[in-house]
């Protein structure tokens, strides 16, 4: 059975009902709203009292909406008298009157609107406030405004309401749609726990479903050993759940119907089996698919073909799961003779970080034909190579790959790396010749304040011996000879 998520609303009618009651308790009699006003807006407005003119235009457009029952034409005289002179007594109830019309002819955000603005104003008297939002939670509800629903549906409960069956259940699928899982939990356990033991299926499969999305194991564990007590075996119902969930568009409910089907062993053969594996998948969870997938060919639910090593292979490699894909990528290749599981084993080595093995996996697959990305591979045998500071094996690498044809993506890459290689030869020999030039400034330094004292012994005007003037020069000529022979980047 497929659970109703559709909100639940009472008919327009209802609806209608709800707010005459809550804007102006009896039947728009003019008496009524002229009581109910003057009591609210003792202290938000002076006026108490309809003027003449406007008083009898009022009258029209409630007789249009409760006599004629024609709500179109009260809308139009209320508009027009509304653009008026009016004071704010008389205001607040042509704004009674035009929110029950706009409900009545289907325009509810309009309605909900004209109903807020009196909430808001202080026009509705204390006593109908808790009333009041309840109603506009309702019509918003009616318009598929989800978050205005949630708001004043809130603001009712937080005001003392007290909802029944059916509004713990408009709530819980409200706060699922709003997506808030454990807000929805609340009113669905409200929901199960008024029903007891005759609860509805689609009670008690959506609350499995809200457990297993917060992680309640336990909770979820208990519904289902209350539902499979009734037909635990009973696979038909179960395919229907998933069938009715897929067809509708729901297909992470489906999902969850077949993940159940899966755990409660009812699902046994490979098409099933594969299906659970192909759900996990399509809905980013690979690393699970790859656990159901391995675990059912070890058991020989599913056979051990090429196909199916390869896309347990795949799995694990997008999940990052590199260690346990490398033995099944060597199985396969030992089944198939396929350059490219040698090369992907060798990439997951990459990945772990286990260079020595990368290279060796990788070289040996750029000495077979059928690779769909030479160049490629040599550029990671390339980067494993730099990785143990082999410079001179990884430029060797980068620049067969730059040489290779057919992949011209690990071309760009190689010729990327070979411009990085000789950006850094260039940076360490600039390094060289700045720090010979810094040697070079200091010693001219201090060649001239050699000389200048023997300048000054030989004037007499000092007796201290200096540095070797000589000996400081020959230094000199050494260094001009090293710059000159200082590497260069090639």
């Amino acid at each position: 059975m497929m659970i109703d998520h559709s909100l639940a609303t009472p008919s327009r009618t209802g609806v209608v009902s709800l707010v005459r009651s809550a804007l102006v308790g009896s039947a728009f009699a003019v008496l009524a709203i002229t009581a109910g006003v003057g009591a609210a807006q003792a202290q938000a407005c002076a006026d108490t009292e309809f003027t003449t003119k406007v008083g009898d235009a009022y009258l029209s457009a409630e007789k249009a909406f409760l006599v004629d029952n024609n709500p179109q034409a009260a809308i139009t005289q209320a508009e027009a008298l509304l653009k008026t002179q009016v004071n704010c007594y008389e205001r607040t109830a042509i704004s009674r009157l035009l929110s029950a019309a706009y409900l009545k002819t289907g325009q509810n955000v309009r309605a909900a609107q004209m109903l807020e603005g009196l909430l808001t104003s202080g026009a509705i008297p204390a006593s109908d406030r808790t009333k009041t939002l309840l109603t506009l939670g309702q019509i918003y509800l009616q318009a598929q405004d989800l978050n205005n629903a949630d708001r004043f549906m809130s603001q009712w409960l937080q005001a003392g309401g007290r909802p029944d069956r059916d509004q713990n259940w408009q709530m819980a699928v409200l706060k699922h749609k709003l997506n808030n899982p454990n807000g929805a939990i609340q009113f669905a356990e409200a929901v199960l726990n008024q029903d007891g033991g005759s609860a509805k299926p689609e009670v008690i499969d959506f609350l499995i479903y809200l457990y297993d999305q917060t992680n309640q194991r336990a909770k979820k564990a208990g519904l289902l050993e209350r539902k499979l007590a009734v037909n635990p075996t009973d696979k038909t119902t179960w395919e229907a759940i998933a069938g009715d969930y897929f067809k509708g568009g729901e297909e992470r409910k489906a999902f969850e119907a077949t993940k159940a089907m899966y755990l409660a062993g009812i699902l046994r053969t490979e098409d099933e089996l594969m299906r659970v594996v192909n759900f996990y998948n399509r809905f980013d969870a690979p690393f699970q698919a790859a656990r159901v997938l391995e675990k059912e060919m070890n058991a020989g639910r599913i056979n051990k073909t090429l196909e199916k090593y390869e896309l347990l292979a795949q799995l694990y490699q997008v999940a990052r799961e590199y260690d346990r894909a490398i033995p099944i990528l060597k199985q396969a290749s030992q089944m198939s003779g396929r350059t490219e599981f040698v090369e992907r084993a060798g990439r997951s080595y990459f990945e772990l970080g286990k260079y020595r093995d990368a290279i060796e996996l990788l070289t040996q697959a750029t000495q077979k034909s059928g690779m769909k990305e030479p160049a490629y591979s040599r550029v990671l045998i390339g980067q494993a190579k730099y990785e143990l500071n082999d410079r001179a094996g990884a430029k060797e690498a980068f620049s067969a790959a730059a040489n290779q044809s057919g992949d011209p993506n690990g071309v760009r890459a190689a010729r990327a790396w070979l411009d990085f290689l000789r950006s850094e030869e260039e940076t360490k020999a600039a390094l060289v010749r700045f720090n010979l030039e810094v040697k070079k400034d200091e010693l001219r330094r201090r060649i001239d304040f050699c000389k200048k004292g023997d300048i000054l012994r030989q004037e007499g005007a000092t007796d201290k011996a200096g540095e070797d003037c000589a000996k400081l020069e020959a230094e000199l000529a050494a260094l001009q000879g090293t710059a000159a022979a200082a590497p260069n980047a090639g």
